[in-house]
């Protein structure tokens, strides 16, 4: 006991010196919620929303860092990172480049509580780019690649009482590699950001029974009124039975239960709808129940919503929510923080673009080559948001050719690429199935890392049926997926038109306009045009909105602006970088937004 209390004094102390030592690394702009960021309490919040338990350990902080040459192990550790934000970010304390040719370590002591005896014990990172492998207590407990999915090991068999120690090793390669990456470069210029390496989203522990629910997928079916709800278990056995029970508030208005792994059918006989206008979540109980004992359950949640296309009486293919067209007009969201880059300083920050985006009349956001944590789907779908979720980009392109269907040389990527690509696109897809929110899935952006497209877009349809895919936004085109979409900046133009999918705008604008006092850089700034005031940028965004207004008639089903922030050396953005700053007039883009989404109601 003596020593257990000794132990804990000793970890207090280190923590509260390291406590006092970090800082922000840098002298960038940062967000208010950067400015205030509490080392202690950082991002606190359930990372899980779609599977919830009440047994669990944040284990965000300060955790020791070294950076090495490839094939060294640390002796000793170079100083303190705030996980989870990224090495080269300003909020990890250390604002320094990885590279292809070192790794990161990570070094962590941890306890385990000791209600968790008899449990096994889950350790859970939200996001790691690129490769990580993960020990504890000197036990390799596994390996996980793909920046943008969560992973989780069971490390029960590796625990000791009292302090344990987690260690991990990161290497990621940035555009020197193959891997998915976005839009993060080695080199920053124009377009192309920071590189985000290392730990960036949440680490924690989850105490579960010897037997467990290991996920729980969930499929709406509109035209059936029911629910399809998947749990697969760890463990099972096989009298083991799964219970889900449907609530609207505390009515339960649907319930079912399987046998052998199979999944529970809802049904419900009046539904309430989920669309941007009333974005209704039901909530859900998900039990393991062997000989009438639950053994595990978790709180979920879900929503009734249908995507699809459908012909208006003008014959034009048409978006459609919930059976009924619905012209989709939202911003390229880039989801990158001046101080965090890929990680938003806090769980209010991550909900403020959402909100923000719906305070300006957008009813969809397309997510831009990048993913986000759970919690900001989560955000969607209680606000009400659309999503178009980009692939994150990654290899080298063919030749582009947006204005025509496509004529060149496919991109021929190594073996080992394409496996990854295949591998990653997967894993995407399993993370974000059960967000309601999420209604198309653009596997490519422009030509960036194109190739194979009809087998990706059709293996992707088949994977995923209850969504529509856009082939490649802006990119080669090909007589495959559910939408043609082009990209023309500065100002809207139809180029190209498909009678048999529905037609998209998948980029234009981004309207220039530097703010000093809010820059990444002061010097070098980037935007397809130039304007000087708020006034000016929403006058030209105004005629640009009446141009696609014109052009819903002849065949658009849907819009996408560049952008919601300013992100590094782009000065587009709706917001600043930091968002401190509007660079529009709100209550007129509202205006203008809600006239552009209202445009096919009846």
């Amino acid at each position: 006991m003596k020593k257990n209390i000794l132990l804990t004094a000793a970890a207090l102390v280190t923590t509260l010196a390291g406590v006092a030592q970090w800082q922000p690394a840098g002298d960038r702009i940062r967000t208010q919620w950067g400015e205030k960021l509490d080392p202690q309490n950082v991002l606190p919040e359930y990372p899980r929303p779609q599977m919830v338990r009440g047994d669990w350990q944040n284990l965000n902080g300060l955790w020791d860092y070294a950076i090495l040459p490839l094939g060294q192990t640390p002796d000793k550790f170079q100083g303190q990172i705030l996980v989870p934000f990224a090495v080269e970010s300003s909020l990890s304390g250390v604002g320094k480049s990885l590279g292809k040719d070192n790794e990161l370590w990570y070094n962590h002591s941890f306890t385990v509580p000791a209600k968790w005896n008899g449990k096994r014990v889950l350790l859970h990172f939200g996001a790691v780019d690129w490769k990580a492998d993960v020990w504890v207590n000197g036990v390799s407990v596994g390996s996980h690649t793909g920046g943008y999915t969560p992973f989780e090991f069971d490390i029960t068999s590796a625990l000791k009482k009292g302090a344990n120690d987690i260690r991990v090793r990161v290497w990621d390669p940035t555009d020197d590699g193959y891997q998915p990456r976005g839009k993060q470069v080695n080199r920053p210029e124009g377009i192309w950001y920071t590189p985000v390496s290392g730990i960036w989203q949440t680490v924690w522990l989850e105490a579960v029974p010897q037997q467990y629910i290991k996920e729980v997928k969930t499929t709406p079916d509109l035209d059936r009124k029911s629910f399809r709800v998947e749990a697969p278990v760890c463990g099972a056995q096989p009298e083991d039975r799964i219970e889900v029970a449907l609530f609207d508030g505390d009515t339960q208005v649907a319930k079912g239960s399987s046998l052998n792994g199979a999944a529970v059918e809802l049904a419900v006989a009046e539904p309430k709808l989920w669309s941007p206008a009333s974005p209704f979540l039901y909530d859900m109980k998900v039990s393991l129940v062997r000989n009438g004992k639950k053994i595990d359950e978790v709180e979920s949640y879900t929503a009734m919503r249908k995507f699809s296309i459908g012909r208006d009486a003008d014959d034009i293919v048409r978006l459609e929510l919930n059976n009924e067209p619905v012209f989709q007009f939202g911003p390229l969201d880039q989801g990158w923080w001046p101080d965090g880059l890929y990680t938003a300083p806090s769980d209010e920050a991550l909900a403020f673009d959402v909100i923000k985006t719906k305070d300006l009349g957008y009813n969809m956001i397309r997510k831009h080559v990048k993913v986000e944590p759970a919690r900001w789907y989560y955000h969607c779908d209680k606000l009400g948001m659309i999503v178009w979720q980009d692939m994150p980009s990654g290899d080298r392109g063919p030749q582009w050719q947006m204005h025509n269907y496509f004529t060149g040389e496919e991109k021929h990527r190594s073996a080992e690429s394409e496996a990854n690509f295949r591998k990653e696109w997967k894993e995407i897809i399993d993370y974000l199935y059960s967000f309601p929110s999420i209604g198309v899935w653009v596997p490519f952006n422009e030509c960036w890392g194109q190739f194979k497209t009809q087998e990706i877009v059709e293996w992707t349809k088949a994977y995923d049926p209850s969504r529509l895919v856009n082939p490649a936004s802006g990119g080669n085109h090909y007589l495959t997926g559910d939408i043609l979409d082009t990209h023309h900046y500065p100002n809207p133009r139809l180029t190209l038109l498909d009678t048999n999918r529905a037609t998209v705008l998948g980029e234009y604008g981004g309207i220039g306009f530097v703010m000093k006092g809010h820059l990444w850089e002061p010097d070098r700034n980037w935007g397809y045009i130039r304007l000087n005031s708020p006034k000016e940028v929403t006058d030209e965004y105004e005629k640009y909105a009446e141009m696609l207004y014109k052009l819903i008639g002849r065949g658009f089903s849907a819009g996408v602006y560049t952008q919601t922030t300013d992100v590094e050396m782009e000065v587009n953005g709706l917001m600043t970088y930091d968002r401190k700053e509007m660079k529009v007039e709100p209550e007129r883009i509202r205006k203008i937004n809600q006239k552009l989404c209202n445009a096919l109601s009846k």
